[in-house]
C-alpha cells in the first residue's frame, strides 16, 4: 500500500467513524503524518472466526471500535436472516471493560435496524449468563461483548447461536462473509430505540439454575476467599454462595469492583504470575479451606489450596487437576452421560470416566466444542474452564464450578479431608498425571509461525531422552477431529508423554501442552512420583522450546 493508498483509507474510515474518540485519535495520526501507526492499524482487518474477534482497541479496522463492531453486527444480522431467522431474538451482554457498554449497545442497534428482536441484559454481567439467557428466551443468537482475560488495551466479541453455544465452522465463514460484504456504515441503519434492556428476571432465573449443581442436603461448610479480579462475577457468585448456604466468601477488596484498568495485576488471568498474590494474602489472614477465583468475566474459575510446602503457604491447582476432582465429585454424585474435554487437557479425565463406566470424548480447543458433545453431561478445558451444568450453560462457567468446587471441599470437611487428599487418590488409582505448558507472548506473530515452520519441517526424534512413537500434523485432521492448527506427540520410554502445540486463538501466544504419566504404587510413592514427573516436564519443555527455535 503506498503513503496516499494508506491515507486515503484512513480519511475514509474517519469520515464514517460514529465514535468521537477514535475520530480524535485517527485525526491526530493523520495530521502528524504517522506513518507506521496508519500502517499497523490498516494493514488489513480484525478477522472473524470462531473466537469471534478480539484485539486492541483503537481507531482502524485492525483495532476494536465501534466501526469494527458495527460492521460485525451487521454481518451476523444479514447471516441470521440468510438463515430464516429473520424477527428471530437476539441476546446482547456485556462485561465491565472499557466500551463494552458502546458496542453492545451498536448490536442491539444493528439488530433492531435489520428487523430482528434485540434483548440487552441489565448491566455488566458474567459470559455465562448471556449464555444461559440465550436458552432461557428461546434466541436465535446471542452476543457477549468481553475480552476475558485479556489486557487492559483489549476487547472482544463472543458470538453464540440458538443452541447456546459458540460458533463453529462453517458459521464463523458465513458471517465473516457477511461482514466483508458490508460497504459502508452508512449503509447498515442503526435507530436509536426499539430494542429491549431486561430487568432482572434472566438473572434470577440463572441463579435459580445454579442450585441445580449442587445435591440437597450436601454439607456447605467450607470456608472460602474470593476475588473477582477487577470483573463481573462478584455479585453474582455471592448470591449464588448466599442461596446455597455456603459461608459468605471473604472477598479480596482490591480486586472485588469491575475495573476495566485491572489496577492491581499485570494481566488479569488467575494463572498469570503474581495475580493471585493479593488472594493468597487475604487467605493467609482467614485461612479459609479454598481459595477461588473467577476472571474478568466469570466464565473461568481458578482453586488455590494450603499448602506448606509452596511459598506463602498456599498453592494454586492447575485446570487438569481440577477438572479432574470435579470429574471425580460428579462420578461420586452418580452422575451418568459423557465427560469430554479437549486434546490439550489431562488424560486423567479418560481414566476416570474408564473406571466409572461413562462416556468420554475428546474434543478440539475451546468449549464451542465441548459443549456439542452428544450427551454431555460434563466438560473442561486446561485453562479453567468447566462445563457443569450443560443443560443450563452450555460453555465454560465459572460460577457454577466454583459451586460445585465448594460443595466439594465441604463434603471432604465432613470427613477430615482436603481437596489435596482425593488428587492424591487420584494419583494412586490412575498413576500421576503431571501437566505442564510451555507459553510464549510474542509482539511479532511472525516467531509463532516460524516455531511452527521448525516443528513440522524438522519434528524431533526424541524429548527428555523419550522417543516420539507418533507425530501428527492436526492440520490434516484425524479419524475424530476435524483440521486444526497444531501437532501432537505422542512419548514412550521410562514414561509416557504427551505433547500438543498450537498458537493460541485469542493471544498473540504460542501454547505447548505436556503431559506425563508416571506410575504410583502406592501413597508413600507419590512425593518421588512428583518429583520424578516434574524433571521429565522440565527436560520436555526445555528440548521443545530448542527444537522450536525459542
Amino acid at each position: 500500500m503506498t503513503q496516499d493508498d494508506l491515507l486515503t483509507r484512513a480519511q475514509a474510515w474517519l469520515a464514517e467513524d460514529p465514535d468521537a474518540e477514535t475520530r480524535e485519535e485517527l485525526a491526530r495520526l493523520i495530521e502528524a503524518g504517522a506513518t507506521d501507526e496508519l500502517a499497523a492499524r490498516f494493514a488489513g482487518t480484525l478477522q472473524f472466526g470462531t473466537a469471534g474477534l478480539r484485539g486492541e482497541l483503537g481507531a482502524g479496522p485492525m483495532r476494536m471500535n465501534r466501526s469494527v463492531v458495527i460492521r460485525a453486527a451487521a454481518g451476523l444480522a444479514a447471516y441470521l436472516k440468510a438463515e430464516g431467522r429473520t424477527g428471530g431474538l437476539v441476546v446482547i451482554g456485556y462485561d465491565a471493560r472499557y466500551k463494552s457498554a458502546d458496542f453492545a449497545r451498536d448490536t442491539a442497534a444493528v439488530m433492531t435496524g435489520a428487523g430482528l428482536r434485540a434483548a440487552l441484559l441489565p448491566r455488566p454481567l458474567p459470559t455465562p449468563v448471556l449464555a444461559y439467557a440465550i436458552r432461557h428466551l428461546g434466541a436465535v443468537a446471542g452476543v457477549e461483548v468481553t475480552a476475558s482475560h485479556n489486557p487492559p488495551r483489549d476487547n472482544g466479541y463472543k458470538v453464540y447461536l440458538g443452541d447456546g453455544s459458540q460458533i463453529v465452522p462453517p458459521a464463523d465463514a458465513g458471517i465473516a462473509a457477511e461482514i466483508d460484504a458490508v460497504r459502508s456504515l452508512h449503509d447498515v441503519p442503526r435507530p436509536e430505540s426499539g430494542w429491549e434492556t431486561l430487568g432482572d428476571e434472566v438473572l434470577d432465573a440463572y441463579l435459580e439454575r445454579t442450585d441445580a449443581v449442587l445435591t440437597a442436603g450436601s454439607p456447605r461448610t467450607a470456608r472460602t476467599v474470593y476475588t473477582a479480579m477487577h470483573g463481573v462475577g462478584k455479585d453474582v457468585l455471592t448470591a449464588a454462595f448466599a442461596r446455597a448456604g455456603f459461608p459468605p466468601p471473604a472477598l479480596v477488596a482490591a480486586q472485588a469492583e469491575p475495573d476495566p484498568a485491572f489496577p492491581t495485576v499485570a494481566f488479569p488471568n488467575p494463572e498469570e504470575p503474581g495475580a493471585m498474590d493479593l488472594a493468597f494474602e487475604a487467605a493467609r489472614a482467614v485461612d479459609p479451606d479454598v481459595v477461588i477465583a473467577n476472571d474478568p468475566d466469570a466464565d473461568r474459575c481458578a482453586v488455590a489450596v494450603p499448602d506448606a510446602a509452596a511459598e506463602g503457604g498456599w498453592r494454586m491447582l492447575r485446570g487438569d487437576e481440577v477438572g479432574a476432582l470435579l470429574a471425580a465429585h460428579l462420578v461420586h454424585k452418580g452422575a451418568t452421560g459423557v465427560f469430554a474435554e479437549s486434546i490439550v487437557s489431562s488424560s486423567l479425565l479418560g481414566r476416570i470416566a474408564e473406571a466409572a463406566g461413562v462416556g468420554y470424548e475428546e474434543t478440539l480447543t475451546g468449549f464451542k466444542w465441548i459443549a456439542r458433545v452428544d450427551g454431555l453431561r460434563y466438560g473442561y478445558e486446561e485453562a479453567l474452564g468447566y462445563c457443569v451444568d450443560p443443560e443450563g450453560v452450555r460453555d465454560k462457567d465459572g460460577i457454577t464450578a466454583a459451586l460445585l468446587v465448594t460443595e466439594l471441599a465441604s463434603v471432604l470437611k465432613e470427613q477430615g479431608r482436603t481437596l489435596t487428599d482425593l488428587l492424591d487418590d487420584l494419583a494412586v488409582a490412575h498413576g500421576l498425571h503431571a501437566t505442564d505448558q510451555l507459553s510464549v507472548r510474542v509482539e511479532d506473530l511472525g516467531i509463532i509461525a516460524n516455531a511452527m515452520a521448525a516443528l513440522r519441517e524438522r519434528p524431533p526424534a526424541s524429548l527428555a531422552g523419550l522417543t516420539v512413537v507418533s507425530a501428527e500434523d492436526l492440520t490434516k485432521g484425524t479419524e475424530s477431529l476435524p483440521p486444526t492448527d497444531g501437532l501432537r506427540y505422542h512419548l514412550e520410554g521410562a514414561y509416557r508423554a504427551r505433547v500438543i502445540v498450537r498458537p493460541s486463538g485469542t493471544e498473540p501466544k504460542l501454547k505447548c501442552y505436556l503431559e506425563v504419566v508416571v506410575p504410583v504404587g502406592d501413597g508413600s510413592a507419590l512425593a518421588t512420583a512428583r518429583a520424578e514427573g516434574a524433571e521429565v516436564l522440565a527436560a520436555i519443555k526445555r528440548d521443545l522450546a530448542e527444537a522450536a527455535g525459542l
